[in-house]
């Protein structure tokens, strides 16, 4: 369906809308991707990424393949390569916060 991403950080949400098409794995990555650019904008050199998705993280990490994500996996890196050191971890769906603030623009 359609996609949206949120990065959340020092207060503030990056809201990218309408990013086109996509399954929900693909979204994850889409912002695990955005979270990158952000902290390069902000200059951020030594970054700590939170993500809820178990694939996506593990993916990311290296602790499981890619997959169909290959694509996705390469511009991670890539991008990851700029910064001095980049960590990422799983967190609880309740504690993230880029995730409240796109559940915060869906009706329920």
């Amino acid at each position: 369906g359609p996609m949206e991403t949120a990065v959340a950080t020092r207060g503030q949400v990056w809201h990218r809308r309408d990013i086109g098409h996509g399954t929900n794995d693909e979204a994850e990555w889409q912002a695990l991707l955005g979270a990158l650019d952000v902290a390069s904008e902000l200059g951020a050199r030594d970054i700590v990424l939170l993500g809820d998705s178990a694939l996506i993280v593990a993916q990311a990490s290296g602790t499981a393949k890619p997959g169909p994500f290959t694509s996705f996996h390469a511009s991670y890196l890539a991008k990851a390569a700029a910064f001095n050191r980049v960590r990422i971890r799983r967190i609880k769906r309740a504690q993230n916060l880029a995730g409240i603030a796109l559940a915060k623009g869906w009706p329920r």
